[in-house]
């Protein structure tokens, strides 16, 4: 990660530090000027050794233990633990610089530890249980919302085995709310020092510092704001419990003397608590379910994009099946809306406490008006399962999709876009080449007759999808013949938002002729080689590649504004470079989709995966009001 232009001059006096705030600071601080202003502690070998000593026994670690350092920086404590013969051992940062830096320092002292960047709240990425998770170097507390802080800690009951522990090394919150120096300077070195403001923020549970790096040749090299939530003893037990943990020890002060002594700031004064997760895999319970209708598709009008535009018995099946898996929760009280001609009546005059949104044919059976649904909700004040209009309505547009995940630096397809009303003949200048609809979903209107190889395929394709969609856009795409995986989450962001395990496409069973796509028929047409030949397994793919994925779709959802659940499609191209497919919100709920393939990988049942969606959007409506 490259820093930041120095700004020719700071912001002066700031009456207000929060105010100044972003939201993300933790995204760009942590680089190589960051090991220069914090270097008197988080750079010395001899109090790297002496933490260590205090975590060796405060966890009770074994150099046989799986272990993950949590924000692990540049791995000074992962390196120690090294050194010390420790075997099974990963860290994991969101700082590309620190990790890389990290990475050089193992090859250069021949240590074996795995280095990874991503993101604390999505250690599920990393697909590994340990038996201790490390949180070091006062790097909890650093998200805006105490919401996200809980997300961390239950992500990390979820990657611990059972019986793990995990161990936090936290600033004393109930020390630096009294005692934190409002002003300070210190030299770093001859040439440049650093001058530090402090302010606890308005709601008290923040301490929020600002520094001013100034070099006595170059003047001001920095201006930057960081904080991070302070934690008393009470606080952190009732997050811990609150997470799922049990058997919570505070092993006292953690003092830190340095070379420089002069502001340590929130080292100097720490806690390091513990806790054990349950000696089960059992999960806490859920939140109690209100009373929910289900709204469905309506069997009696025409669904233009159901195999021969109607509802068939293989669709009434997936409804039955759907009932059977929703009356097998125990408690849970439904009852069922399909008919389209009382449907606004019915939501007015009788509104549902809580509704599963499962009508992805749109009002009407009419897939432009799939955002119309969640909208009408809004307006009656019904909460509802799933995506709203706003993020229905831009993912139903893949043009705008792609242009977000760059925006993102995820990486897509080179494309290009061709208007309704273009007739230029934009041709691909790389073959092969796919061409599909700009708008729409279930992969209507993506063929194989799509997949071209020469100028003269690229123009016949075009007339086709002219003739098909005359009012439609149309892409065209690289086409990416490499692996293809989709990520499914559930949850929220700052709520336990968890990826379900990868699924990868299987085409080795596909004709040879055939182009290894997912196609329309895929999804429909039964008898076609594209249902009987494709076939999805868990993948097999690096942790590497598994945790740019699911950071990817993580991101994506919380941009897009996905909610409660959703499904993200990759595949990589010839050089194994992984791009965005597609994003689906509210994507496909039947007993034999894709969602619930994951969900069995990890020992499910399609109830699990309904019940889960239920939960996740209960818990954010409930939420919601307290907000």
């Amino acid at each position: 990660m490259s820093r930041r232009q120095p700004p020719r001059s700071t912001l002066g006096p700031v009456s207000d530090l929060e105010r100044h705030l972003p939201a993300d600071w933790w995204r760009d601080l942590f680089d190589a000027l960051y090991l220069e202003t914090d270097g008197d502690v988080v750079e010395d070998a001899a109090i790297t050794r002496q933490e260590v000593d205090v975590f060796e026994q405060a966890a009770g670690l074994s150099p046989d233990d799986r272990i993950l350092d949590l924000c692990c920086g540049q791995g000074r404590h992962t390196l120690e633990l090294a050194r010390r013969g420790y075997r099974a051992l990963t860290g994991l940062d969101r700082s590309r610089y620190l990790v890389r830096l990290a990475r050089r320092r193992a090859r250069g002292a021949n240590l074996d530890v795995r280095f990874r960047e991503g993101d604390a709240r999505r250690v599920a990425a990393l697909r590994t249980r340990f038996d201790a998770v490390l949180v070091l170097g006062n790097s909890f507390g650093y998200f805006e919302k105490p919401e996200e802080d809980h997300a961390v800690l239950v992500a990390i009951r979820q990657a611990l085995a059972p019986g793990g522990t995990v161990l936090l090394d936290l600033a004393d919150g109930t020390w630096l709310q009294d005692h934190f120096e409002k002003r300070s300077w210190e030299w770093i070195d001859a040439n440049r020092f650093v001058c530090r403001e402090r302010s606890l923020a308005a709601d008290g549970e923040r301490l929020i510092s600002r520094e001013v790096v100034v070099d006595a040749e170059k003047g001001v090299i920095a201006d930057q704001f960081y904080a991070e939530r302070l934690y008393t003893e009470a606080r952190i037990r009732g997050s811990l419990t609150a997470a799922g943990f049990h058997d919570i020890t505070v092993h006292g002060q953690l003092a830190t003397s340095s070379s420089r002594n002069q502001d340590l700031g929130m080292m100097a004064h720490r806690i390091v608590v513990t806790a054990r997760t349950p000696a089960s895999r059992a999960e806490p319970p859920g939140p109690a379910l209100p009373p929910i209708t289900v709204l469905l598709g309506d069997p009696k009008l025409p669904d233009p994009v159901k195999l021969e535009g109607k509802f068939n018995a293989d669709d009434l099946d997936t409804v039955r099946r759907m009932k059977a898996a929703l009356a097998s929760i125990p408690g849970l009280k439904v009852d069922y809306l399909d008919d389209h001609g009382e449907l606004l009546s019915r939501l007015r005059r009788d509104p549902p406490a809580f509704v599963l949104n499962l009508l992805d044919e749109g009002f009407a059976n009419d897939p432009h008006k799939e955002l119309h649904v969640p909208a009408l909700l809004e307006l009656l004040g019904i909460p509802t399962t799933g995506a709203g209009p706003t993020c229905l309505g831009l993912c139903y547009d893949k043009s705008l999709v792609r242009a977000i995940a760059a925006s993102l630096d995820i990486a897509v397809p080179h494309e290009t876009y061709v208007g309704a009303e273009d007739h230029a003949g934009t041709l691909p200048t790389v073959f092969p080449a796919l061409l599909k609809p700009a708008l729409g979903d279930s992969s209507v209107g993506i063929t194989e007759a799509g997949v071209v190889h020469s100028p003269e395929q690229a123009v016949e394709a075009m007339q086709r999808l002219r003739a098909a969609f005359p009012e439609i856009p149309i892409l065209v795409q690289e086409y990416l013949t490499g692996a293809e995986f989709t990520v499914g989450l559930v949850g929220n962001p700052g709520m336990g938002l968890r990826a379900l395990p990868i699924l990868e496409v299987d085409y080795s069973e596909l004709p040879p002729e055939l182009p290894r796509i997912l196609s329309y028929a895929s999804k429909w047409e039964l008898d076609s080689p594209y249902v009987t030949a494709i076939h999805y397994r868990e993948t097999e793919a690096s942790d590497e590649v598994q945790r740019t994925l699911v950071d990817a779709s993580m991101r994506l959802f919380e941009r897009l504004g996905c909610r409660d659940y959703a499904r993200f499609d990759f595949r990589a191209d010839a050089d194994g470079v992984v791009k965005l497919l597609e994003v689906n919100p509210n994507p496909g709920w039947c007993w034999d989709g894709k969602m619930a393939m994951m969900v069995e990988q990890e020992g499910g049942t399609y109830a699990d995966l309904l019940r889960a969606i239920l939960e996740a959007g209960w818990t954010r409506v409930q939420a919601d009001r307290r907000g």
